[in-house]
């Protein structure tokens, strides 16, 4: 009986066509359901009550965005809790995002949505979409239910698989800050003017399968299979920060053996205002990572890589051009992975005349030892690796708050965050405060990009006057959004975060 009533979207539309063709009055109700409470109940009911038919969708797995580990029960379940009800008629999973396709598939005589919608602000337009195929196809919109209980609440308290110390920590939190304070922070980020400079990496994925050992040489013999091609370095933190800030510049430089500039053209965010300046007789740096398919498991990466300094007259009109146009920013934010586009002489240019300088200095395989902060003789925010700050104190196991101390006295910061990985990340204001922050993420599918993405918002969210607390909490969403995909795959923008802080303040 269950599963005659849960069908694909496509013979779902068959079935009410055939329906409105006897007058049935066909109502369509779409959601998540990720925990079926008596909320949801009463408001199935009410909305049963505005036809004959009553048809609910869910929302795929793929497409839930609310939070770490969510949704908490798989699409199938979620799907099949529904048309255990009496009163569905029938139960789909969507195919889309969104109910705007799947509206005018079904085309429904009623739409009901939750009483919780009827007033909600829209800052995403999503609502104001539906409602616009909903009077496309001649349809109606009402607003049901009395209780508002919410699915993510009610697993957080009772159902939650965050640890015990995570689960505590949130309680504290949320007594200091809530939504209100992360969406007035993220408005005021949208006002921001950004100058992003750094260095361009175009990051490969090699997909292979391993098929032995070879026959001639003690070493893994290896299938390619797939590839996949990312922008990566200055291009990723750009394409975050564009998502945010009101206007964007970024600055790079290309080699000419390739140049790569159609690739960057078609994946970075029509928004930024690109300019691309060309090293001649260089390669634009390229990191190729051969990683076995199906497990993930990345085997060696191959780096394309020119370590020449840059010619000094262009050094020189780079930076004269830096110094002109720096005022205009609100932010200067230096994605430094150390591959030769940020010379002695711009970060001289840069720490002197930044109007408010926000710095990561990257230790890679390509740099690692050559390149650290203390080439930087200020910075009003830096956002460090634990590994790269360890690396420039020559200290493997001593405590950290003493080291940012050092940094960000002898460099002025307003804000200084090392991140740790699974830890977390500390951050350090000028006034002493000090917080440590906890990680909300336990499945990680790809750590490369997580920095960028970290150093991109919390740097914004610096630059707004956010407290500490605040600006690693933002950082350590947005880094565990990012971890959850492959590489640079997805810039991390306003929507993703407040759904997921909507996850974790409730």
């Amino acid at each position: 009986m269950i599963e005659s009533k849960i069908l694909l979207i496509k013979d779902l539309a068959d079935i009410i066509c055939t329906l409105k063709s006897k007058n049935k009055r066909i109502v369509l109700c779409h959601g998540v359901f990720d925990l079926l409470h008596i909320g949801h109940i009463r408001y199935l009911r009410e909305a049963k009550s505005h036809g004959d038919i009553l048809v609910v969708t869910c929302t795929p797995d793929r497409f839930v965005d609310k939070g770490p580990n969510r949704p908490a029960f798989d699409e199938k379940l979620r799907v099949e809790a529904l048309a255990a009800l009496d009163v569905v008629d029938y139960a789909a999973i969507n195919e889309w995002a969104t109910a705007e396709e799947t509206l005018r598939s079904i085309r429904p005589d009623v739409y009901v949505k939750g009483r919780e919608f009827e007033n909600l602000e829209d800052p995403t337009g999503k609502i104001s979409r539906e409602a616009a195929v909903v009077e496309e196809i001649g349809a109606q919109i009402a607003f049901a239910g009395d209780i508002v209980f919410s699915s993510t609440n009610l697993i957080n308290r009772y159902l939650s698989n965050l640890s015990q110390d995570l689960q505590e920590y949130l309680k504290i939190f949320r007594e200091h800050y809530d939504l209100d304070y992360f969406t007035a922070m993220l408005d005021a980020m949208g006002k921001l003017k950004v100058l992003v400079l750094g260095d361009t990496i175009i990051d490969e994925y090699q997909y292979c399968s391993v098929i032995g050992k070879s026959s001639k040489d003690p070493i893994l013999a290896v299938k390619a299979q797939s590839k996949d091609t990312f922008a990566g370095g200055v291009l990723a933190v750009a394409n975050h920060v564009a998502n945010f800030a009101q206007e964007v510049c970024m600055i790079t430089i290309l080699g000419d053996q390739p140049r790569y500039e159609d690739f960057i053209a078609a994946n970075i965010n029509p928004k930024i205002q690109a300019e691309y300046l060309t090293k001649y007789n260089s390669t634009t740096t390229v990191k190729r990572r051969i990683v076995e398919g199906y497990s993930f498991t990345k085997l060696i990466e191959v780096y394309e890589l020119d370590e020449t300094p840059l010619p000094s007259d262009f050094d020189a009109l780079l930076c004269r051009k830096l110094k002109s146009i720096m005022p205009n920013y609100d932010l200067v934010l230096v994605a430094d992975f150390g591959h030769g586009a940020i010379s002695r002489s711009m970060i001289s240019t840069i720490c002197e005349h930044a109007p408010y300088l926000a710095i990561n200095t990257q230790a890679n395989a390509g740099n690692r030892g050559f390149h650290t902060i203390s080439k930087y003789s200020h910075a009003d925010f830096v956002s460090l690796a634990e590994h790269e700050i360890r690396l420039d104190m020559r200290d493997t196991v001593g405590n950290l708050r003493p080291m940012m101390e050092h940094h960000a006295t002898r460099m002025g910061s307003k804000n200084f965050v090392t991140t740790m990985g699974r830890q977390g990340c500390a951050v350090l204001a000028d006034g002493g405060a000090f917080a440590k922050v906890p990680s909300f993420v336990s499945n990680v599918v790809d750590r490369v990009g997580a920095g960028d993405a970290f150093l991109s918002v919390a740097a914004m969210a610096s630059r707004v006057g956010a407290k500490p607390e605040a600006i690693g909490f933002i950082g350590n969403t947005v880094g565990s959004l990012a971890v959850s995909y492959i590489g640079n795959q997805t810039s991390i923008g306003p929507i993703a975060v407040l759904n997921y802080l909507k996850s974790l303040l409730k």
